[in-house]
């Protein structure tokens, strides 16, 4: 299984980025609804998002910015 992030998208593709390195999807072959910040897990030729995932990096994210930004 990978697991891949979804950076952006540029006209029809979306750009995900994976621990090594960044590929590009078509949208066509994606989850209806993808957004830029979703995780996605890809496994034996299906595409899925990990909601559970989005929500534990963006956990993270808050954490390191509030460790970033102490008084």
């Amino acid at each position: 299984m990978r697991k891949g992030i979804i950076d952006r998208f540029e006209r029809e593709v979306a750009v995900v980025e994976f621990e090594n390195g960044i590929e590009d999807f078509p949208l066509t072959q994606l989850p209806k609804g993808v957004q830029a910040g979703d995780v996605l897990l890809f496994e034996s030729g299906k595409i899925t998002i990990d909601s559970e995932g989005k929500k534990q990096l963006e956990h993270e994210i808050v954490d390191l910015m509030d460790e970033l930004f102490k008084d």
